[in-house]
């Protein structure tokens, strides 16, 4: 599909508790709305219509947006912004196609992580490894939140890998909370009520989108004291429970029949110092969702590698819920710079996972999968 010009990219499609955030990056002011079998929603601030925000951000009911199969974004330039009568171009309507989970096997998905900036070749490793029923990108994906052109990084690569037309989970990633422009990120990512970690129901895929934050001690010098994750990632801790006591309408909901844990670090692990916080903490996490949630998968980045870790296995410190898999290769020395992700392929009660780069699937296991 031709790109409007007053959109960096294609929009992106991101599940969030049963909705869907709409995301599209924009070059000019310009009031957004979606349309959705007549209905519209806007990107709004208690009944304002924002105009201003370079990244604009809708929430739609993703049971609607699956049930209708497309989506309307309804574009409308602003001249001018008055208090009386402001001044807007015509109205121009986009119409994009929508393909929801709907499959209850060979699902395919394809993680990117740790692209730090790299949009070519990490685009290009998606692509080889075929057509795909989500993409997940998990932290890191620029090297820092610099600027807002920064932040974008993430969506032009989804646009690039999804055209708009499939649903995309995001994460944060450590690197995410550096930057002049990282105090935006609650309005610029797909988040819950302003938290970057929640759950989110896609089909039959139920996931836990779980943020580490930071990697090392809050008062690191490299911070300057512009990060707080210990009291955060307490917080979120009491929301992990708040899902646990309402597994309900959570992971036992009817129909979700997949179980993830999307996390940029894989905190069952413990690095060495100072990257050996919070393992207490991260200990309870585990403890938390192996005994409660029981998920199939977890998916990681951040140690910029391809690895398994099975239960008890090399990256096993804490307790693993389930099998992890770490799925990020980069080397930007390199010219072109290299890269690698993780697809996946959930199947007859298995998860086929392969390791690739642009040219070469570079490895493929099965694993069983528990609880399916």
């Amino acid at each position: 599909m031709e790109l409007y010009k007053g959109f960096v990219c294609h929009p992106t499609v991101c599940p969030v508790g049963r909705d869907y955030h709409i995301i599209v990056p924009t070059t000019c002011k310009m009031a957004l709305s979606v349309l959705i079998d007549g209905e519209e929603y806007f990107n709004h601030s208690n009944g304002i219509v924002l105009t201003s925000c370079p990244i604009q951000q809708i929430t739609v009911p993703a049971e609607k947006l699956d049930r209708a199969r497309q989506y309307t974004l309804r574009v409308r330039r602003i001249i001018k912004r008055m208090p009386y009568h402001t001044l807007t171009r015509q109205p121009v309507e986009i119409t994009y196609p929508f393909r929801p989970v709907e499959k209850t096997e060979n699902i395919r998905l394809y993680q990117i992580a740790d692209s730090h900036g790299v949009v070519e070749e990490s685009v290009a490793a998606a692509k080889r490894y075929g057509d795909i029923d989500l993409l997940i990108l998990n932290g890191d994906i620029a090297d820092s939140s610099e600027s807002v052109k920064a932040i974008t990084t993430m969506y032009r690569i989804a646009s690039a890998v999804t055209g708009g037309e499939i649903p995309c989970v995001i994460s944060r990633g450590n690197h995410d909370l550096r930057g002049a422009a990282a105090e935006h990120l609650a309005e610029y990512m797909p988040n819950r009520n302003g938290y970057s970690y929640y759950s989110f129901r896609t089909g039959c895929l139920w996931g836990l989108l779980v943020d580490c934050g930071e990697d090392k001690p809050d008062d690191h010098p490299e911070y300057g004291r512009m990060v707080c994750c210990s009291a955060f990632r307490r917080e979120e801790t009491d929301y992990i429970k708040q899902v646990v006591a309402d597994k309900q309408n959570e992971y036992e909901a009817a129909g979700a029949k997949y179980r993830l844990v999307i996390s940029h670090a894989p905190f069952a692990w413990t690095d060495h110092p100072p990257f050996d916080i919070e393992q207490e903490l991260f200990a309870e996490w585990c403890r938390l969702l192996r005994t409660e949630v029981k998920p199939q998968l977890m998916l990681c980045g951040h140690i910029h590698s391809q690895k398994i870790s099975l239960i008890g296995g090399e990256l096993d410190h804490k307790g693993q819920p389930c099998p992890v898999l770490i799925g990020s290769e980069i080397d930007r020395r390199s010219d072109p710079p290299y890269y690698a992700g993780l697809g996946l392929a959930l199947q007859n009660g298995c998860a086929e996972v392969t390791f690739n780069d642009r040219e070469t699937i570079r490895r493929t296991q099965t694993i069983p999968l528990s609880n399916v």
